[in-house]
Order: structure tokens, then sequence, then C-alpha cells
């Protein structure tokens, strides 16, 4: 089973998302702000990170930087969403070391399309 961590402070979007997820098989860990996102990735070492961009505490770009730069959670893909559609915004997510970025409200067939590209990648 793919081990997923998705990092949302949004209750609406943390339980529609997970929910859909796990009816496709995938386990969802929820953190619901950036430090405790760092904290459950460096100790699940998940197979792909779902963030969110604003957090509180710590935004999910920093936590972004802050995973990439450390070498145990380096290579563990992440997936920035976000409902800030601007294209500064989707420069920025890729700046700070995301692997891809989608918007929201999540779009679930093209989320689960972005993600398998993402696990294929990190498989080969």
């Amino acid at each position: 089973m793919t081990d997923i961590v998705l990092v949302e402070d949004n209750e609406m979007n943390r339980e529609m998302l997970s929910r859909r997820l796990a009816r496709r098989g995938f386990s969802v860990r929820i953190a619901v702000d950036g430090g405790s996102g760092l904290r459950m990735v460096e100790e699940a070492l998940p197979d792909l990170i779902l963030m969110d961009m604003t957090l509180p505490d710590i935004d999910g770009l920093e936590v972004t930087r802050k995973l990439k730069a450390d070498e145990r959670t380096r290579g563990v893909p992440i997936l920035v969403l976000t409902a800030r559609a601007m294209p500064e915004d989707r420069e920025r997510a890729f700046a700070a070391g995301a692997d891809d970025y989608d918007v929201k409200p999540v779009d679930i067939d093209r989320l689960l399309e972005k993600m398998r590209a993402l696990l294929a990648r990190r498989a080969s």
C-alpha cells in the first residue's frame, strides 16, 4: 500500500481528499500544520507528500525547503496543493523544491495522474 502524508489545515479539504485517496487504496496520514507535517514525514518517510502551500506556523513552501534539504527526506516526492493559481505561485512552489503542483479545488483524476507519475518516477 502506498503511504501518503497529507499536510492540510482546512478540515473540509482534509476529510474530502483523505477519504477519496483511501477509497483508491492509499494509506493516508494527516498533519494539520507545517510543524506536525515536517515531524510526520521525518518519522514515517512516506512514498509521497501532498503539501498545502498556506499553513499555520510553518508554511508549506518552508516545509518543502526543509524536507528537500534533508538527506533522509530529499527523495520523497512533494506535490504542492494550493488555491493560489497564479503563475508566480507555481514558480515559488518549484523554487522551494516541489516535484509537482496542483490547484484547488482538487480534480481527483488529475491529482491521481500526477501522483502516479511521481511515484513511478521515484520507483525507477
